[in-house]
């Protein structure tokens, strides 16, 4: 048995900003575990968000016994060895998981979206993400995603407006609109809401600081497009305090700790009748691919982390148009390249 990990800088295709940050490159760790003649891959993207790092996920590998990962099928005593660990680290605990069920796939002989009971054919369309630019830069790459036929928008500064005006001069197809905490304020967010509902928005993910939550139960009384909570959502624990004030959930393997965890999630959240996004962080295909395997329970898919970047390592699940392709490689499906 043997389990190393190596980092790797993604470098993106285009500057990537959101409302608290920019980015051209975003630095992972990936990871590869062999046992009994099978070599299988997993991937931490920490995120600042989060207070994880390189640095932090190595830190947390480091602390982590071997021989409590011998057997791979006892997923959820292993789930629950790493959560003994240390709190939080979620990025690295999914890096663990990914790798995990990648070797049990591998060794039943069968891919993880059958191993889920899913149809891959199921699967969402995924929205192309567009971070915060300039106008004339907006529309340059609403023009470059002119093949998916949904796109996601970066908001949560001052030139909100200006965003969206840009978008809509060159197309009319659905957005979706990711304000990543950044109204401070619920009259702020409610004026930007009503003007967007006029802009053939679906919904709004997380338009204030996540622990504004009495602000956003107040916010949802107020405005007829759903609300979709990303930063807020920490555990399988806040679900029933979530539906109180969100209708829908975003769930992410690096945020929320791997596919165990995330599949949970998602019969909780159904349970309180709240809709699911699968999202991501900029990952290489490792972790999009595996994210991509729960793609087929989910309402809606943001599954594009690898399709923002030039130097994707891996090979797995094509993005083809927004069209999430799933192989039928056992495991999670996913090769080096070179």
């Amino acid at each position: 048995m043997k389990f190393d990990y190596w980092r790797y800088d993604l470098k993106l295709k285009h500057t990537f900003t959101i409302s608290r940050s920019s980015r051209d490159v975003v630095p992972v760790v990936l990871v590869r575990f062999e046992k009994d003649g099978i070599t299988a891959y997993g991937e931490a993207s920490p995120n600042a968000r989060y207070n994880e790092n390189p640095d932090s996920v190595e830190a947390f590998f480091k602390k982590v016994d071997l021989d409590k990962l011998s057997d791979p099928f006892k997923l959820e005593y292993i789930n629950d060895y790493l959560d003994s660990i240390a709190p939080h680290n979620a990025s690295a605990k999914a890096a663990i998981d990914i790798v995990m069920h990648d070797w049990i796939g591998k060794r039943l002989g069968v891919p993880l979206y059958k191993f889920f009971g899913g149809e891959k054919e199921k699967a969402p369309v995924s929205t192309f993400t567009i971070g915060i630019d300039t106008p004339e830069v907006i529309v340059e790459k609403v023009k470059e995603a002119a093949n998916y036929p949904v796109l996601k928008i970066k908001v949560g500064l001052p030139n909100d407006e200006e965003i969206i005006k840009a978008v809509r001069s060159v197309t009319n197809k659905p957005l979706r609109v990711d304000a990543n905490e950044g109204w401070k304020s619920k009259e702020e967010a409610l004026e930007r809401i009503n003007w967007l509902a006029s802009q053939n928005v679906e919904f709004i993910e997380q338009p204030m600081p996540a622990a504004q939550i009495e602000d956003v139960r107040w916010l949802r009384e107020r405005v007829r497009i759903p609300i979709v909570a990303d930063e807020a959502v920490g555990s399988l624990y806040d679900m029933s305090t979530l539906a109180t004030a969100y209708d829908g959930i975003n769930i992410k393997l690096q945020k929320n700790g791997g596919l165990l965890k995330a599949r949970k999630m998602i019969y909780a959240a159904r349970a309180n009748k709240m809709k699911i996004m699968l999202g991501c962080m900029i990952e290489s295909s490792v972790g999009i691919t595996a994210a991509a395997q729960i793609s087929p329970l989910v309402d809606w898919n943001d599954l594009d982390g690898n399709v923002l970047i030039s130097n994707d390592p891996f090979k797995g699940a094509v993005n083809e148009d927004g069209k999430i392709i799933l192989n039928d490689e056992p495991g999670l499906g996913v090769a080096p390249l070179g």
